[in-house]
């Protein structure tokens, strides 16, 4: 149910005197797991809205913020639909990303028989802290980018839309919905952070064009023709990148 995530008040008693008190979920967490979350009932998946997008969870007209840096992470089961229940279009554009997860390779597959068939049991490591993520977080909404690479993707994102003067001819035939603005956001963002792990202190095409498929995929909605043939959101993506010009 929502409140097994968001939490409930519940009854307490203390010195004979009883009160309301509101007891956590374990949304309030700085990583959050979703394990197979579309096995989750759509009032269960709605709970995640707000957390996600305001940072916050509102119970019984009361808010509680949620401690920084917040990270929600979620996986889907794509092979066994039955009993499952797709996500809305509004929460998947809450996510940053979509990955897509191949089979493990064979050093993978080495790797996971380490750990789960073995005595060999890891040791959790501090690699950083909560401090040094919202510094770096504020060093990426400092990363300039210029105005042509920011209007290149503004017209990716516009490209997506099949009653646009930019889309391609896939995303007019497939399309029935194209990214939203967050979409553009979610482009932006990892193209600076792409650009500070190259070792660069500025935006370049290559990072926009190598972050919008992940930062796209799950936010294009195809129409029933584009669902029918089996089109796959990475195919319109491909081709908007390789038709839309640098400026």
């Amino acid at each position: 149910m929502p409140a097994d995530i968001v939490g409930t008040n519940v009854i307490t008693e203390e010195s004979g005197v009883k009160r309301f008190e509101f007891a956590k979920g374990p949304i309030f967490a700085n990583i959050v797991l979703a394990d197979e979350i579309n096995r989750a009932t759509p009032k269960t998946q709605s709970a995640l809205l707000e957390a996600m997008s305001e940072g916050s969870v509102t119970v019984a007209k009361q808010t509680y913020n949620l401690e920084k840096p917040f990270f929600v992470l979620a996986t889907q089961n794509p092979l066994e639909m039955e009993g499952t229940y797709p996500l809305p279009e509004a929460q998947l554009d809450r996510f940053f990303f979509k990955l897509v997860v191949d089979y493990p390779t064979r050093e993978n597959l080495h790797t996971i028989l380490d750990r789960t068939t073995t005595d060999h049991k890891p040791t959790p490591q501090v690699v950083i802290s909560k401090a040094r993520i919202m510094e770096m977080r504020d060093l990426v909404l400092k990363v300039p980018l210029a105005h042509q690479i920011r209007d290149y993707a503004v017209r990716v994102v516009l490209a997506t839309h099949p009653e646009n003067q930019e889309a391609t001819p896939l995303s007019k035939q497939f399309m029935r919905y194209g990214a939203s603005p967050r979409g553009l956001q979610a482009i932006i963002l990892a193209a600076k952070i792409r650009a500070l792990l190259e070792g660069r202190y500025a935006v370049a095409i290559d990072d926009i064009r190598h972050v919008a498929a992940p930062a796209l995929r799950h936010r294009l909605i195809l129409n029933f023709e584009g669902e029918a043939e089996g089109v796959q959101a990475d195919t319109i993506i491909a081709e908007i990148l390789k038709a839309t010009k640098e400026a």
